[in-house]
């Protein structure tokens, strides 16, 4: 395609939405619409998807050490778990540690039994994936002086099956929203078209290509879905900005944190603003190759 043509089909798709204000008007308006919805929606979500991740991140097996076992067998132990795949941390704890442990949680009555102390040595296993916690915690049951394996069996299985759930649900909203708003807006860009079917029409009378009446509109959709999107940006912007600044101080140690601003916002603009794009462009495309046919 030669440079005068580009420039000519970049003129024509800024003069086509000066030309038709109230339908252009229209088209960005549904595009603002639809993507702040859609934008509030998945911050929400990914907001709900850390804490879910939070959540599974803090599942740990807790394996004890029998009380016949030397320190040569603690070391073995030890080089086992890490040695085993889907093991992501080990963290060894002696009695006295757990001792220490319980007496900071129960009070300083507890000190009585540091001359006698009964509890056990103790390994705390992280899994790599969080979601295979139980079958971590079958393979070490299976090792020599492992006195007991204890990782919350039955609710951690719950727990996971509600969360998972959770992320599908919210991945289902999510692409049912966007599914609409393509939907939506495309229809409106449609009937921008629709409106201008006779121009199109005389320009294939007089022998111009298909990709000569499309190209046009197909730019006008990529401004269209830009300056829908635009908006949509800011307000979510500017309000994820004030909300994260509000809330993180009275978060600050508690189980629920908010991504950080930075990259999260980059990264939903930039989805935003390639949703947009899209949009318009697959509304525009839709829309003309209707009356390309005369």
């Amino acid at each position: 395609m030669k440079a005068r043509t580009i420039k000519r089909h970049f003129r024509e798709s800024f003069k086509s939405i000066g030309r038709n204000g109230w339908m252009t008007f229209a088209s960005i308006s549904a595009v603002t619409v639809t993507l702040l919805l859609v934008g509030v929606f998945i911050v929400i979500m990914m907001n709900l998807n850390k804490m879910a991740d939070n959540i599974e991140n803090d599942v740990e097996i807790k394996m004890t050490v029998d009380l016949i076992a030397d320190e040569a067998a603690v070391a073995k132990l030890e080089e086992q778990l890490n040695a085993m795949d889907g093991v992501l941390d080990v963290e060894y704890s002696s009695n006295e540690k757990e001792l220490d442990k319980m007496i900071e949680g129960f009070g300083d009555e507890l000190g009585l039994y540091k001359q006698d102390n009964p509890l056990r040595h103790a390994f705390y296993i992280k899994a790599s994936d969080p979601q295979q916690t139980p079958i971590v915690a079958k393979k070490i049951e299976s090792f020599e002086y492992v006195y007991e394996v204890v990782y919350g069996e039955g609710k951690v299985e719950k727990l996971f099956n509600v969360l998972n759930s959770g992320r599908n649900v919210g991945l289902a909203l999510i692409l049912g929203l966007l599914f609409t708003a393509t939907f939506l807006i495309s229809n409106t860009i449609r009937i921008t078209i629709v409106a201008r079917r006779k121009e199109i029409e005389i320009m294939k009378l007089v022998g111009a290509t298909n990709n000569f009446v499309r190209v046009p509109f197909l730019l006008e959709g990529i401004w269209l879905g830009i300056l829908g999107a635009i908006l949509p940006m800011i307000i979510i912007t500017i309000a994820y900005w004030n909300l994260h600044k509000y809330l993180s101080p009275k978060l600050e140690g508690e189980f629920f944190q908010l991504l950080n601003m930075s990259p999260f916002l980059y990264q939903l603009n930039g989805l935003m603003l390639l949703m947009g794009v899209f949009i318009g462009v697959w509304g525009s495309f839709m829309s003309v190759r209707k009356f390309l046919k005369v």
